[in-house]
């Protein structure tokens, strides 16, 4: 069972979150830290007592804007220890989906935190944390059920190229064709996230791994997946450029 630390600054919101935490059968205990200040004293003393201690944390949920250092802040810090605790990120602000991409995180999730939503995370930390104490076996690809004449198929997320926004539905574009699901395009992207999806127009959600080519041309911005040239908005332009350098990088 998971141990838990909540990070916020906003009583109100980690009163809820830890009520949420605590009511999940899979988290054994919750403890609540109102800044950073604070919730890098307890993840101190988590790391002196090691995975195995009294004082350990598994999974670290993060608010990100707080007074002082932000959870994007404690993330960078906690990235540089042998071995951090993971982190999930828990805000009201969509805009911050590519530096958590960046620092690791587990997962992103969205104020106001909805029950299911914060299961799902839960799970995905569960699974790491169950993971990391058994033999190495590789990884089972993540699936989404897609509906198709009756007929219900599988389809891996990692051979999805890029999702395009359908009203509350999406339409999910692979190499070998494409599907409709009734899931709004924001909830994809909060939900894929941390493996590797960004947002790059109203319209459009796609995987970072898959970008071919970046285009500027008159102003406009493009990129190539597969053959299709998809518009980039010039609001997410410049972090999606920044982005897939650093990724070049390294």
């Amino acid at each position: 069972m998971l141990r838990v630390l909540a990070v916020d600054d906003e009583e109100p919101a980690l009163g809820e979150l830890l009520y949420l935490l605590r009511a999940d059968p899979r988290v054994r205990t919750a403890e609540g830290a109102g800044d950073a200040t604070a919730a890098l004293r307890r993840i101190g003393r988590a790391l002196e007592a090691g995975p195995g201690g009294e004082d350990a944390v598994d999974v670290v949920f993060l608010d990100i804007h707080m007074p002082g250092r932000t959870g994007l802040d404690v993330a960078r810090l906690l990235a540089g220890s042998a071995r951090p605790p993971l982190v999930v990120f828990v805000t009201a602000h969509e805009g911050f989906a590519l530096q958590a991409f960046d620092l690791k995180a587990v997962d992103y999730v969205l104020k106001p935190v909805r029950r299911e939503r914060l299961a799902e995370a839960v799970r995905r930390v569960h699974e790491l944390v169950h993971a990391a104490g058994a033999p190495a076996a590789p990884p089972a690809p993540e699936q989404i059920p897609v509906e198709l004449g009756g007929v219900t198929r599988f389809v891996a997320v990692d051979d999805i190229a890029y999702v395009e926004a359908h009203g509350d539905y999406a339409r999910l574009h692979t190499d070998q064709g494409s599907h409709l699901v009734r899931i709004p395009l924001s909830t994809l992207e909060e939900r894929w996230a941390p493996r590797g999806f960004v947002r790059i127009h109203r319209s459009h959600l796609v995987a970072l791994a898959r970008v071919e080519e970046l285009r500027l041309d008159g102003g406009a911005t493009t990129v190539r997946i597969g053959g299709t040239d998809l518009a980039v908005s010039r609001r997410h332009a410049r972090q999606l450029r920044d982005l897939l350098l650093r990724r070049a990088g390294a």
